[in-house]
C-alpha cells in the first residue's frame, strides 16, 4: 500500500468484521521511529489462525481466499528494520478479555519508509462508515498530541448519529486543527 493509513484502514476494518465494538488506533512517533497499534475488543483469532494470519492465503473472508492486509504491513515495518506483532486472544476461551492487537513498528529514517499519509480521512471514514463502534484515536508526536474519542462524542451528542454529515466535518476539522492544518 502506499500509505499507512491504508493499513490502519485495512486492518480497522478486520477489527470491525471480527465484531468488535471498540477500537483503538494508536501512533505513538517521534523524529526516527512510529509505533502503530490498533487494538480491538472483537472475537479474537484461534492460535492456529494466529499462527499463520501474515500468510496471505490466510484469510477468514468469504469474498476472496487471499487477505493482504496483515502481510503488508508486515513487510512495510520490515523493510524499515522494524517489526510486526500479532496478539489475540480468542472470545470462545476468554469471554471477559478477548481482542486482538497488532502492533507495527517503523524507522522512520528508512528509504523504504511508507509515508503515514491521509490519516484524517481514513478516521473520518471509519466512524462513517462503522455506526455502532467506537473508536479512540492517539496520535503522539513531538510536542503534539492528536486525539478523538468517539465514546465522548456520543455522550455530548445524545441521539445524534456519529455518522451525520455536521459531525463528520466537525471531526475532520477538529483533527485538522490538533494537527495544527491550515495554519
Amino acid at each position: 500500500m502506499k500509505e499507512l493509513s491504508l493499513n490502519i484502514l485495512d486492518i480497522a476494518q478486520n477489527s470491525i468484521h471480527a465484531d468488535a465494538t471498540f477500537v483503538q488506533i494508536l501512533l505513538d512517533e517521534t523524529d526516527r521511529t512510529l509505533e502503530l497499534a490498533i487494538i480491538d475488543d472483537g472475537k479474537g483469532m484461534s492460535e492456529e489462525f494466529l499462527s499463520r494470519v501474515t500468510d496471505p492465503f490466510s484469510t477468514t473472508r468469504t469474498t476472496r481466499k487471499v487477505g493482504m492486509g496483515l502481510p503488508l504491513l508486515k513487510l512495510a515495518a520490515e523493510q524499515t528494520g522494524g517489526s510486526l506483532v500479532i496478539e489475540s486472544r480468542e472470545r470462545a476461551s476468554h469471554p471477559f478479555d478477548h481482542g486482538t492487537r497488532v502492533t507495527a513498528f517503523f524507522y522512520k529514517d528508512h528509504l523504504d519508509f511508507t509515508p503515514l499519509g491521509d490519516v484524517i480521512s481514513t478516521v473520518v471514514s471509519l466512524v462513517q462508515g462503522s455506526e455502532n463502534v467506537d473508536f479512540l484515536f492517539r496520535h503522539s508526536l513531538p510536542g503534539k498530541l492528536v486525539e478523538l474519542d468517539t465514546r465522548d462524542l456520543r455522550e455530548v451528542l445524545g441521539e445524534v448519529p456519529l455518522s451525520s454529515p455536521e459531525v463528520l466535518v466537525w471531526i475532520r476539522e477538529s483533527l485538522e486543527e490538533q494537527y495544527g492544518e491550515g495554519e
